[in-house]
């Protein structure tokens, strides 16, 4: 077993960590005989153990797509001037090229839906091979039947078509065995980051992995202190999978914490693999088998999609608001004379802490949201009353889109002393964490359906709750389109104050 090599984090800060890409595991300091002061623990970097793989994982998918693109018309072409015995006469290649034309947009239709890019087909040369040739197979039967409905065969070359194909397909196999080597030393088989807790279940190495010793880093599951979940996101971020090792008695609050992540997230259980069952995970390598609890929400494709809508929507809504902005912030110095924005701390996405920002609308400030605004709250002022109702206050929110702290549509981020009745939110329904495995949103589902304002009571907390988890199960970015466009209509609200 090769042994692992000490390197620095991403950010240079002083935490020790064993790590390689390609070691077989990664320990991030060894378990401690006892205890650690709380004091002394170490605190995870800023930006996580490790870099990010998703964002590489998407470039590497858009050079598949793209060197697939260049090696069908790079061979079409050559073929097609080694036919004709011209590199130069235009309109005699182009008729070569036809049917490369035609072609590479099927080719690359039936290959991004039948999984030719996919987060497997980065290390998996065969699967990745198989895929291509029977999307390259597919879009040539229907090019040719195409060509048949619309009597055009006589127009395409046989030979150029069979050959062209035949080298295209030899080229696409060979790129594919290479990048996926390429891949796998830098990444690792799997190209993922991988993150094994260690809390006081059975201790075993998993290959290619970041291991962490939850007692030696002041790791808890616990739901009732957001401290402690936003420390432990800190840990999590940027990991693929995470699998925690627990006490029996640990496993339902370590599933409660990891649903709210928004990541693969597993619990070790030996019984099921005991018994055989199938509905788990499996390690074979180690002899480990762990129940699978939390999954990401939406694939690489669906995130992507929705970022991109979030940064041109944010930085257009910015843009085009920018007088109305100008004029609010004016507006509130002048009354008052004191600070323009409201910044308080809230839970965003993967139970992790981040500051949003308010227009301020009120005299005094409320760290922790402990008392909800009401009706005839003498904390309001003038101008703080209208933004509010007009929910102009909302706006600075922008910003946060385009910092990647929020989304414009999503579950809206609640204040940390926000209570329903008696009771603070995630008192109320242990469901609660599993709406923070999405980014926050300015607007949301539970906002277009009228829920808003103060939570008299713990039906209203519910019925905000239930639209967030109605949106996280079943998000499209078409919905979101729809809710925003539906927020419109929403702006002014008998529980806006």
């Amino acid at each position: 077993m090769a042994e692992p090599v000490q390197l620095r984090l991403i950010d240079d800060e002083a935490v020790d960590v064993a790590a390689c890409t390609v070691a077989p595991s990664i320990d991030v300091v060894p378990a401690p005989s006892q205890a650690v002061p709380e004091d002394t623990r170490p605190h995870a970097p800023r930006n996580g153990l490790a870099r990010s793989l998703e964002k590489r994982r998407l470039q590497a998918y858009l050079a598949l797509v793209t060197g697939d693109a260049a090696i069908l018309l790079t061979c079409f072409y050559a073929v097609s001037a080694a036919y004709f015995g011209t590199f130069t006469n235009r309109a005699v290649l182009d008729s070569g090229m036809l049917s490369a034309y035609v072609i590479l947009p099927l080719y690359l239709t039936v290959a991004l839906y039948n999984g030719t890019y996919s987060r497997r087909s980065l290390t998996q040369w065969q699967m990745s091979a198989v895929r291509a040739l029977a999307a390259l197979a597919l879009s040539a039967a229907l090019l040719n039947l195409f060509a048949f409905f619309i009597k055009v065969n006589a127009e395409l070359s046989r030979l150029v078509f069979v050959v062209g194909l035949g080298v295209s397909a030899t080229f696409m196999v060979t790129m594919r065995v290479i990048a996926a080597k390429a891949i796998s030393a830098r990444w690792g088989p799997t190209a993922i980051n991988r993150l094994v807790i260690l809390a006081g279940g059975p201790k075993f190495r998993l290959p290619h992995s970041y291991h962490l010793d939850a007692e030696h880093y002041g790791l808890t599951p616990d739901v009732n202190d957001p401290q402690a979940l936003d420390r432990l996101s800190k840990y999590l971020r940027n990991m693929d999978e995470v699998i925690v090792s627990c006490a029996e008695g640990d496993r339902a609050a370590w599933a409660e914490v990891l649903k709210g992540t928004g990541i693969h997230g597993e619990v070790t259980h030996q019984l099921s693999r005991e018994i055989g069952a199938i509905s788990v995970v499996h390690h074979d390598d180690v002899g480990i088998s762990a129940l699978k609890v939390s999954a990401h929400q939406l694939g690489i494709r669906a995130r992507a999609a929705k970022r991109l809508f979030d940064l041109v929507i944010a930085g257009g809504a910015l843009l085009a608001l920018s007088p109305l902005l100008l004029i609010t912030a004016l507006l509130i110095k002048l009354e008052d004379g004191g600070p323009v924005f409201f910044v308080q701390r809230r839970m965003g996405r993967g139970n992790e802490f981040f500051d949003i920002l308010k227009f301020r609308s009120m005299r005094q400030g409320d760290a922790d949201g402990g008392r909800s605004a009401s009706k005839d709250d003498d904390r309001i002022t003038r101008i703080g009353r209208f933004i509010r109702a007009t929910s102009v206050d909302e706006l600075p929110q922008l910003i946060n889109v385009l910092k990647g702290e929020m989304s414009m549509v999503g579950p809206r981020p609640h204040a940390l002393g926000s209570k329903a009745g008696t009771k603070l939110f995630w008192q109320v329904d242990r469901k609660y964490w599993q709406r923070h495995g999405l980014r926050p949103g300015i607007t949301g589902l539970a906002q277009v359906r009228g829920h808003r304002g103060a939570t008299d009571t713990e039906e209203h907390l519910s019925d905000r709750l239930l639209a967030d988890l109605e949106y996280v199960e079943g998000w499209s970015l078409w919905r979101d389109v729809t809710i925003l466009a539906s927020t419109l209509r929403v702006l002014t609200h008998e529980r806006a104050f």
